[in-house]
């Protein structure tokens, strides 16, 4: 299955600003690819990439003072099936873990497992270990948060979210990855395209953001928003949480005039 995905935003900027841009697919993706990205500026300004601490691709431009369109597109190959489910992965003991996973143990901005972590075992610490304890904080969570987009909040942690019981995607990826974390289960933070391929259309076209559980030896999907399996998810970033991993980092302030995401099936 071929999957056509891009994005085109809109900024304006008051005077030449500094941006940091996380938007491109991360290089797990890369022998996937089957027609490679193209982007764009509107104005022509000259960028440059480099890797981040997590591995994420980041873009580095200077927004002149006027309007910067940025515009990327791409189409990738997935196997069409639904992320799979591995009910027999086994919680591994911390003192066991690699020492890349412990940086996904610990509090992070938006992930307050000091505030959290007697909720956390309260709730789910009798329950057998591995993967349908991670599964039952899904469920937990993906009936505990209603979904509203007119309630976004940049700066909603996850202990808010816990108690406000409202927000958007981010917000069900951070409790989820915090409630985690606090039963000592490296969980990370993920963020990329993720189309309506397979379900009823129901919310318009954006980034989503997931979260990435340490089981069984590896990284497993899991998604406290959707909380069901889903065909086409596609990886640009990956971090402790949304603070590490922004769309677009700006140094000086901003006004978003636009923005639009596309991602769907193609044809060969």
């Amino acid at each position: 299955m071929l999957i056509r995905y891009g994005y085109e935003i809109t900024l304006n900027c008051a005077q030449p600003t500094a941006l940091v841009c996380l938007l491109s697919v991360h290089d797990d993706h890369d022998e996937a690819i089957r027609v490679a990205e193209r982007v764009f500026t509107t104005p022509i300004i000259p960028t440059t990439t480099y890797r981040d601490l997590f591995g994420n691709q980041c873009r580095r431009l200077v927004a002149p003072a006027r309007d910067l369109t940025l515009w990327g597109d791409a189409t990738i190959e997935v196997d069409g099936k639904p992320n799979a489910a591995f009910p027999e992965a086994k919680e591994i003991p911390v003192a066991d873990l690699p020492d890349e996973c412990l940086v996904y143990l610990m509090g992070s901005r938006y992930c307050e497992t000091d505030k959290l972590s007697q909720a956390a075992w309260d709730m789910f610490g009798a329950l057998a270990p591995g993967w349908s304890r991670v599964q039952a904080v899904c469920d937990f969570v993906h009936g505990h948060i209603k979904f509203d987009y007119l309630q976004a909040r940049s700066t909603r942690t996850a202990f808010e979210a816990f108690n406000e019981r409202i927000g958007v995607c981010r917000d069900f990826a951070h409790l989820a990855l915090t409630l985690c974390r606090c039963l000592n289960i490296p969980a990370r933070y993920v963020n990329g395209h993720l189309g309506d391929i397979g379900v009823p259309v129901v919310d318009p076209m954006d980034f989503s953001a997931w979260i990435e559980v340490y089981l069984g030896g590896a990284w497993r999907t899991f998604d406290p928003r959707n909380n069901i399996p889903r065909i086409g998810r596609i990886v640009v970033a990956r971090g402790r949480d949304a603070a590490d991993i922004p769309l677009i980092n700006s140094f000086g302030p901003h006004l978003l005039k636009s923005f639009r995401v596309w991602t769907y099936e193609v044809d060969a």
